[in-house]
């Protein structure tokens, strides 16, 4: 485990109580790692589950600087909680959950819709998350068996504002439950893809296992930077 990774889980401990939910993110006791993902677009995902918690999942999403984004799922990939710590705030699953997200139901049938809403931390606002989710495929990534995915992801705020649709291209680990990106645009700007697809999968015991180091694309991030 990389020491921005171990600096930010023991931040996430000391959190204010609106911040105490993740408090087993930043409780490595009791925690085991199971995975990392290295992404292209300069990105790094850990994963790691928790005793305490069967059937529960933690993703960490980081970049150069760190991780940006910790998830906690369930078995099914629903977003039970997700915490941003370069600002602070968390959203949690909101009650309001009709057609919650269902890995299971995307297997078996190839398809699965969902429409369910998060509520922001700091200002208590909701917003409603609806899209599906279809089966394109099967694929193998560094000896990783994955499904290949594509998404259409609407968000709406309280007062009826939209933002989106998002559309994509992800990869399914049925081993792991796992969402993990792949390509990713907005429907207005087709032509602005971002590709955050996986290159490696590393295991417990392997070098890089549990690093804070994205290895790939960070150059192309510098190189288009304009001072």
């Amino acid at each position: 485990m990389g020491p921005r990774l171990l600096i930010l889980l023991a931040a996430i401990t000391a959190a204010p109580a609106a911040l105490q939910a993740q408090s087993a993110m930043g409780a490595p006791e009791g925690c085991k790692g199971t995975l990392t993902v290295q992404q292209r677009g300069c990105r790094i995902l850990n994963v790691w589950t928790c005793e305490a918690e069967p059937g529960i999942t933690y993703s960490s999403l980081g970049d150069e600087d760190g991780p940006f984004r910790i998830k906690k799922t369930d078995a099914e990939f629903q977003w039970l909680a997700t915490y941003y710590p370069r600002a602070g705030d968390e959203q949690t699953l909101a009650p309001s959950n009709p057609d919650p997200e269902s890995i299971t139901e995307l297997i078996d049938t190839g398809y699965d819709s969902f429409d369910f809403s998060v509520r922001t931390a700091l200002d208590g606002i909701e917003t409603r998350v609806v899209g599906h989710d279809r089966l394109t495929g099967e694929t193998e990534i560094d000896g990783e068996p994955l499904l290949t995915t594509e998404y259409e992801m609407t968000y709406i705020s309280a007062d009826g504002g939209r933002s989106g649709p998002y559309l994509g291209q992800q990869y399914l680990s049925a081993r792991h439950r796992l969402f993990i990106l792949g390509e990713s645009w907005d429907a207005a700007a087709p032509e602005d893809v971002t590709d955050n697809s996986p290159v490696e999968f590393i295991y417990p015991g392997e070098e890089g296992f549990f690093s804070d180091t994205p290895r790939y694309g960070c150059d192309m991030l510098m190189s288009s930077f304009q001072p």
